[in-house]
Protein backbone atom coordinates (compact mmCIF):
# COMPACT_ATOMS: atom_id res chain seq x y z
CA UNK A 1 0.00 0.00 0.00
CA UNK A 2 1.70 3.80 -0.74
CA UNK A 3 1.08 6.25 1.46
CA UNK A 4 0.59 9.73 -0.46
CA UNK A 5 2.05 12.52 1.87
CA UNK A 6 -0.23 15.80 1.89
CA UNK A 7 0.82 19.08 1.39
CA UNK A 8 -0.05 21.30 4.19
CA UNK A 9 -2.52 24.00 3.25
CA UNK A 10 -2.15 27.67 4.45
CA UNK A 11 -4.83 29.40 6.34
CA UNK A 12 -5.09 32.11 3.11
CA UNK A 13 -5.28 29.03 0.48
CA UNK A 14 -7.96 27.32 3.35
CA UNK A 15 -10.05 30.57 3.62
CA UNK A 16 -9.65 31.22 -0.30
CA UNK A 17 -11.40 27.42 -0.92
CA UNK A 18 -14.26 27.55 1.52
CA UNK A 19 -14.74 30.96 0.71
CA UNK A 20 -14.64 32.00 4.54
CA UNK A 21 -13.93 35.64 5.04
CA UNK A 22 -10.61 35.31 7.18
CA UNK A 23 -10.20 36.36 10.79
CA UNK A 24 -8.71 39.36 10.00
CA UNK A 25 -11.77 40.46 7.63
CA UNK A 26 -14.27 38.97 10.52
CA UNK A 27 -12.74 41.25 12.85
CA UNK A 28 -12.34 44.33 10.63
CA UNK A 29 -16.46 44.01 10.38
CA UNK A 30 -17.00 43.49 14.12
CA UNK A 31 -14.54 46.60 14.72
CA UNK A 32 -16.53 48.98 12.10
CA UNK A 33 -19.81 47.71 13.34
CA UNK A 34 -18.80 48.65 17.11
CA UNK A 35 -17.64 52.25 15.60
CA UNK A 36 -21.14 52.38 13.55
CA UNK A 37 -23.44 51.65 16.46
CA UNK A 38 -21.32 53.84 18.74
CA UNK A 39 -21.63 56.69 16.31
CA UNK A 40 -25.73 55.75 16.42
CA UNK A 41 -25.71 55.87 20.22
CA UNK A 42 -23.67 59.28 20.25
CA UNK A 43 -26.51 60.47 17.94
CA UNK A 44 -29.18 59.33 20.36
CA UNK A 45 -27.96 61.38 22.95
CA UNK A 46 -27.57 65.21 21.17
CA UNK A 47 -31.15 64.09 19.75
CA UNK A 48 -32.38 63.56 23.54
CA UNK A 49 -30.75 66.00 25.09
CA UNK A 50 -32.24 68.36 22.36
CA UNK A 51 -35.97 67.09 22.98
CA UNK A 52 -35.20 67.37 26.74
CA UNK A 53 -34.14 71.14 26.43
CA UNK A 54 -36.68 72.05 23.61
CA UNK A 55 -39.19 70.26 24.27
CA UNK A 56 -41.97 69.47 27.59
CA UNK A 57 -44.00 71.17 29.46
CA UNK A 58 -42.69 74.11 28.06
CA UNK A 59 -41.59 74.19 24.35
CA UNK A 60 -38.93 76.23 23.01
CA UNK A 61 -38.19 76.69 19.18
CA UNK A 62 -34.86 76.19 17.92
CA UNK A 63 -34.44 79.63 16.97
CA UNK A 64 -35.65 81.25 20.07
CA UNK A 65 -32.93 78.79 21.88
CA UNK A 66 -29.90 80.30 20.01
CA UNK A 67 -31.26 83.70 20.43
CA UNK A 68 -31.99 82.75 24.78
CA UNK A 69 -28.32 81.08 24.48
CA UNK A 70 -26.31 83.59 22.93
CA UNK A 71 -28.70 86.62 24.94
CA UNK A 72 -27.46 84.57 27.66
CA UNK A 73 -23.32 84.40 26.85
CA UNK A 74 -23.37 87.88 25.43
CA UNK A 75 -25.50 89.93 28.33
CA UNK A 76 -28.05 90.97 25.42
CA UNK A 77 -31.95 90.79 25.86
CA UNK A 78 -33.32 88.26 27.33
CA UNK A 79 -36.76 86.98 26.62
CA UNK A 80 -39.04 87.10 29.76
CA UNK A 81 -39.79 84.45 31.36
CA UNK A 82 -38.16 81.72 28.51
CA UNK A 83 -34.84 82.78 29.23
CA UNK A 84 -34.74 81.53 33.01
CA UNK A 85 -36.55 78.28 32.04
CA UNK A 86 -34.20 77.59 29.73
CA UNK A 87 -31.09 78.69 31.20
CA UNK A 88 -31.72 78.18 34.98
CA UNK A 89 -33.50 74.91 34.32
CA UNK A 90 -33.82 72.99 31.62
CA UNK A 91 -30.16 73.53 30.08
CA UNK A 92 -28.63 72.62 33.17
CA UNK A 93 -30.46 69.89 34.21
CA UNK A 94 -30.04 68.34 30.76
CA UNK A 95 -26.25 68.90 31.01
CA UNK A 96 -25.95 67.27 34.51
CA UNK A 97 -28.16 64.77 33.44
CA UNK A 98 -26.08 63.99 30.47
CA UNK A 99 -22.49 63.35 32.60
CA UNK A 100 -23.48 61.76 35.70
CA UNK A 101 -25.09 59.17 32.46
CA UNK A 102 -21.73 59.21 31.26
CA UNK A 103 -20.17 59.28 34.70
CA UNK A 104 -22.29 56.11 36.04
CA UNK A 105 -21.93 54.29 32.65
CA UNK A 106 -18.20 54.09 32.70
CA UNK A 107 -18.19 53.26 36.42
CA UNK A 108 -20.58 50.36 36.05
CA UNK A 109 -18.57 48.90 32.65
CA UNK A 110 -15.53 49.18 34.82
CA UNK A 111 -16.38 47.00 37.75
CA UNK A 112 -18.22 44.77 35.21
CA UNK A 113 -15.59 44.26 33.34
CA UNK A 114 -12.86 44.02 35.49
CA UNK A 115 -14.60 41.35 37.80
CA UNK A 116 -16.00 39.50 35.03
CA UNK A 117 -19.57 40.25 36.33
CA UNK A 118 -22.37 41.77 35.71
CA UNK A 119 -23.64 42.31 39.05
CA UNK A 120 -20.64 44.42 40.21
CA UNK A 121 -21.73 47.88 39.63
CA UNK A 122 -22.36 50.89 42.42
CA UNK A 123 -25.58 50.35 42.91
CA UNK A 124 -25.21 46.64 43.90
CA UNK A 125 -21.57 46.67 45.53
CA UNK A 126 -22.29 49.23 48.00
CA UNK A 127 -20.81 52.59 46.92
CA UNK A 128 -23.97 53.98 46.01
CA UNK A 129 -25.46 53.31 49.21
CA UNK A 130 -22.01 54.79 51.32
CA UNK A 131 -22.74 58.22 49.49
CA UNK A 132 -26.80 57.54 50.27
CA UNK A 133 -25.81 56.92 54.51
CA UNK A 134 -23.26 60.17 54.31
CA UNK A 135 -25.23 62.52 53.07
CA UNK A 136 -28.37 61.47 55.16
CA UNK A 137 -26.08 62.00 58.22
CA UNK A 138 -25.02 65.03 56.82
CA UNK A 139 -29.04 66.22 56.50
CA UNK A 140 -30.54 64.97 59.19
CA UNK A 141 -27.89 65.08 61.94
CA UNK A 142 -25.88 68.32 61.37
CA UNK A 143 -28.59 69.64 59.21
CA UNK A 144 -26.25 70.21 55.51
CA UNK A 145 -27.86 71.53 52.48
CA UNK A 146 -26.48 72.43 48.98
CA UNK A 147 -22.76 71.47 48.39
CA UNK A 148 -22.16 70.75 52.48
CA UNK A 149 -24.76 67.35 51.29
CA UNK A 150 -22.24 66.65 47.62
CA UNK A 151 -19.41 66.81 49.67
CA UNK A 152 -20.76 64.23 52.49
CA UNK A 153 -21.75 61.97 49.44
CA UNK A 154 -18.84 62.05 47.78
CA UNK A 155 -16.41 61.30 51.29
CA UNK A 156 -18.91 58.71 51.73
CA UNK A 157 -18.81 56.63 48.52
CA UNK A 158 -14.63 56.83 48.55
CA UNK A 159 -14.81 55.97 52.37
CA UNK A 160 -16.74 52.57 51.93
CA UNK A 161 -15.19 51.75 49.17
CA UNK A 162 -11.92 51.92 50.56
CA UNK A 163 -13.75 49.65 53.33
CA UNK A 164 -15.23 46.96 50.78
CA UNK A 165 -11.99 47.06 48.66
CA UNK A 166 -9.84 46.01 51.73
CA UNK A 167 -11.70 43.70 52.76
CA UNK A 168 -11.79 41.61 49.50
CA UNK A 169 -7.94 42.05 49.11
CA UNK A 170 -7.55 41.01 52.80
CA UNK A 171 -5.42 43.89 53.50
CA UNK A 172 -7.37 43.63 56.97
CA UNK A 173 -6.88 39.78 57.39
CA UNK A 174 -2.91 41.13 56.98
CA UNK A 175 -2.64 38.82 54.07
CA UNK A 176 -2.58 41.69 51.53
CA UNK A 177 -2.53 39.49 48.21
CA UNK A 178 -3.52 42.94 46.01
CA UNK A 179 -6.32 41.19 43.88
CA UNK A 180 -9.96 42.07 45.08
CA UNK A 181 -11.44 39.00 43.66
CA UNK A 182 -14.71 39.54 42.37
CA UNK A 183 -17.12 37.19 44.70
CA UNK A 184 -15.50 38.61 47.50
CA UNK A 185 -15.60 42.22 46.64
CA UNK A 186 -19.51 41.73 46.22
CA UNK A 187 -20.35 40.08 49.15
CA UNK A 188 -18.36 42.50 51.06
CA UNK A 189 -20.21 44.99 48.52
CA UNK A 190 -23.73 43.47 49.52
CA UNK A 191 -22.79 42.77 53.22
CA UNK A 192 -21.92 46.75 53.75
CA UNK A 193 -24.44 48.05 52.25
CA UNK A 194 -26.93 46.19 53.63
CA UNK A 195 -25.60 48.09 57.26
CA UNK A 196 -25.51 51.02 55.80
CA UNK A 197 -29.19 50.56 54.35
CA UNK A 198 -30.38 50.23 58.30
CA UNK A 199 -28.65 53.15 59.35
CA UNK A 200 -30.11 55.21 56.84
CA UNK A 201 -33.52 53.86 57.58
CA UNK A 202 -32.42 54.83 61.36
CA UNK A 203 -31.55 58.00 60.75
CA UNK A 204 -34.89 58.75 58.55
CA UNK A 205 -37.24 57.57 61.26
CA UNK A 206 -35.43 59.83 63.95
CA UNK A 207 -35.90 62.70 61.11
CA UNK A 208 -38.84 65.58 61.31
CA UNK A 209 -41.24 65.36 58.38
CA UNK A 210 -39.59 68.16 56.34
CA UNK A 211 -35.80 66.63 56.86
CA UNK A 212 -37.22 63.25 55.86
CA UNK A 213 -38.54 64.34 52.95
CA UNK A 214 -35.83 66.03 51.47
CA UNK A 215 -33.49 63.16 52.45
CA UNK A 216 -35.87 60.95 50.50
CA UNK A 217 -35.65 63.37 47.26
CA UNK A 218 -32.05 62.96 47.57
CA UNK A 219 -32.07 59.47 48.21
CA UNK A 220 -33.97 58.38 45.15
CA UNK A 221 -31.92 60.68 42.86
CA UNK A 222 -33.19 63.88 41.37
CA UNK A 223 -32.33 66.91 38.55
CA UNK A 224 -34.45 68.88 40.83
CA UNK A 225 -31.52 71.02 42.84
CA UNK A 226 -29.73 70.75 39.16
CA UNK A 227 -27.75 74.19 38.51
CA UNK A 228 -24.73 75.72 36.43
CA UNK A 229 -21.98 75.92 39.96
CA UNK A 230 -22.96 72.11 39.73
CA UNK A 231 -22.77 71.26 36.51
CA UNK A 232 -19.12 73.33 36.53
CA UNK A 233 -17.62 71.14 39.27
CA UNK A 234 -19.27 67.77 37.40
CA UNK A 235 -17.67 68.52 34.39
CA UNK A 236 -14.44 69.62 36.15
CA UNK A 237 -14.11 66.32 37.73
CA UNK A 238 -15.09 64.46 34.84
CA UNK A 239 -12.46 66.60 32.81
CA UNK A 240 -9.39 64.49 35.05
CA UNK A 241 -11.14 61.32 34.71
CA UNK A 242 -12.06 60.79 31.34
CA UNK A 243 -8.57 60.63 30.52
CA UNK A 244 -7.80 58.56 32.97
CA UNK A 245 -10.13 56.06 31.95
CA UNK A 246 -9.01 56.07 28.38
CA UNK A 247 -5.52 55.81 29.64
CA UNK A 248 -6.27 52.57 31.54
CA UNK A 249 -9.02 50.96 28.81
CA UNK A 250 -5.61 48.87 27.19
CA UNK A 251 -4.66 46.98 30.37
CA UNK A 252 -8.41 46.97 31.20
CA UNK A 253 -8.65 44.95 27.81
CA UNK A 254 -5.69 42.55 28.95
CA UNK A 255 -6.85 42.15 32.02
CA UNK A 256 -9.81 40.37 30.80
CA UNK A 257 -8.07 37.52 30.02
CA UNK A 258 -7.71 36.25 33.53
CA UNK A 259 -4.85 37.75 35.94
CA UNK A 260 -2.05 35.22 35.26
CA UNK A 261 -2.21 35.71 31.46
CA UNK A 262 -2.44 39.46 32.06
CA UNK A 263 0.84 38.88 34.37
CA UNK A 264 2.79 37.01 31.62
CA UNK A 265 2.15 40.31 29.16
CA UNK A 266 3.73 42.18 31.74
CA UNK A 267 0.34 44.16 33.56
CA UNK A 268 0.64 44.65 37.07
CA UNK A 269 -2.28 42.75 38.23
CA UNK A 270 -2.65 44.42 41.39
CA UNK A 271 -1.97 47.77 40.77
CA UNK A 272 -3.89 47.91 37.68
CA UNK A 273 -6.93 46.71 39.55
CA UNK A 274 -5.98 49.46 42.19
CA UNK A 275 -6.37 52.05 40.00
CA UNK A 276 -9.25 51.04 38.07
CA UNK A 277 -11.27 51.10 41.71
CA UNK A 278 -10.11 54.21 42.26
CA UNK A 279 -11.01 55.52 38.84
CA UNK A 280 -14.95 54.06 38.85
CA UNK A 281 -15.43 54.59 42.33
CA UNK A 282 -14.59 58.19 41.64
CA UNK A 283 -16.59 58.23 38.72
CA UNK A 284 -19.50 56.48 40.79
CA UNK A 285 -19.17 59.07 43.59
CA UNK A 286 -18.79 62.34 41.30
CA UNK A 287 -22.15 61.72 39.70
CA UNK A 288 -23.42 60.46 43.15
CA UNK A 289 -23.18 63.64 44.82
CA UNK A 290 -23.91 65.95 42.00
CA UNK A 291 -27.87 63.91 41.48
CA UNK A 292 -28.42 61.66 44.34
CA UNK A 293 -27.94 57.73 43.72
CA UNK A 294 -29.60 57.38 40.49
CA UNK A 295 -30.18 53.78 41.08
CA UNK A 296 -29.12 51.29 37.95
CA UNK A 297 -27.83 53.41 35.98
CA UNK A 298 -23.99 51.73 36.40
CA UNK A 299 -26.12 48.46 36.63
CA UNK A 300 -27.64 48.71 33.44
CA UNK A 301 -25.08 50.57 30.84
CA UNK A 302 -22.97 48.09 30.03
CA UNK A 303 -24.87 45.30 29.54
CA UNK A 304 -27.35 46.84 27.09
CA UNK A 305 -24.29 48.52 25.34
CA UNK A 306 -22.44 44.91 24.94
CA UNK A 307 -25.79 43.49 23.30
CA UNK A 308 -26.76 46.61 21.28
CA UNK A 309 -22.97 46.88 19.69
CA UNK A 310 -22.27 43.03 20.01
CA UNK A 311 -18.97 43.66 22.51
CA UNK A 312 -18.37 45.38 25.62
CA UNK A 313 -16.98 48.75 24.98
CA UNK A 314 -16.67 51.68 27.53
CA UNK A 315 -17.56 54.89 25.43
CA UNK A 316 -20.88 52.84 24.01
CA UNK A 317 -21.31 52.06 27.76
CA UNK A 318 -21.34 56.16 28.84
CA UNK A 319 -23.30 57.39 25.71
CA UNK A 320 -25.78 54.49 26.89
CA UNK A 321 -26.02 55.71 30.63
CA UNK A 322 -26.33 58.70 29.22
CA UNK A 323 -29.19 57.79 27.31
CA UNK A 324 -31.23 56.36 30.40
CA UNK A 325 -30.81 59.03 32.51
CA UNK A 326 -31.77 61.73 30.10
CA UNK A 327 -34.68 59.39 28.60
CA UNK A 328 -36.11 58.67 32.43
CA UNK A 329 -35.49 62.24 33.34
CA UNK A 330 -37.86 63.18 30.56
CA UNK A 331 -40.47 60.68 31.62
CA UNK A 332 -40.16 61.77 35.19
CA UNK A 333 -40.95 65.34 34.64
CA UNK A 334 -43.14 65.72 31.67
CA UNK A 335 -44.88 62.30 30.99
CA UNK A 336 -45.57 60.95 34.76
CA UNK A 337 -47.56 64.37 35.81
CA UNK A 338 -50.26 63.26 33.57
CA UNK A 339 -50.41 59.73 34.86
CA UNK A 340 -49.93 60.99 38.81
CA UNK A 341 -52.03 64.13 38.57
CA UNK A 342 -48.97 66.41 38.56
CA UNK A 343 -46.66 64.41 40.44
CA UNK A 344 -43.09 65.25 39.30
CA UNK A 345 -41.09 62.33 40.15
CA UNK A 346 -37.70 61.71 40.85
CA UNK A 347 -35.04 60.41 37.89
CA UNK A 348 -34.22 57.52 40.34
CA UNK A 349 -37.71 56.61 40.50
CA UNK A 350 -37.77 55.66 37.02
CA UNK A 351 -34.67 54.32 36.39
CA UNK A 352 -35.18 51.70 39.40
CA UNK A 353 -38.59 51.18 37.84
CA UNK A 354 -36.27 50.52 34.67
CA UNK A 355 -33.69 48.36 36.46
CA UNK A 356 -35.27 46.34 39.48
CA UNK A 357 -36.70 43.60 35.92
CA UNK A 358 -33.43 43.83 34.33
CA UNK A 359 -31.64 42.56 37.17
CA UNK A 360 -34.19 39.80 37.75
CA UNK A 361 -33.99 38.83 34.11
CA UNK A 362 -30.32 38.74 34.00
CA UNK A 363 -30.51 36.31 37.33
CA UNK A 364 -32.93 34.33 35.78
CA UNK A 365 -30.86 34.05 32.42
CA UNK A 366 -27.98 33.15 34.55
CA UNK A 367 -29.56 30.17 36.55
CA UNK A 368 -30.41 28.70 32.87
CA UNK A 369 -26.92 29.06 31.65
CA UNK A 370 -25.81 27.03 34.90
CA UNK A 371 -28.44 24.58 34.93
Amino acid sequence: MTVTAKTPVAPSDMAAKTGSKGPKLIGQRGTRRLLNRTALLAAAVVILFAVSVLLGSYTVTIPDFFRILFAHLTGGEKIPGASFIVMENKLPRAVIGTMIGLAFGLAGTLFQTMLRNPLASPDVIGISYGASAAAVVAIVVFGASGVAVSGAALGGALGVATIIYAISSGAIRGTNRGDAAGNRLILAGVGIAAALHAVVNFLMTRADIRTAADALVWLNGSLNSANWDRAGVLALALAFLIPAVVAIAGPLRILELGPDAAAGLGIRVGATRLALVIIAVSLAAVATAAAGPVSFVAFLAGPIARRFTGKASLPASAFVGALIVLAADYVAVNLAPLLLDGTVLPVGVITGALGAPFLLWLLVTANRKDA
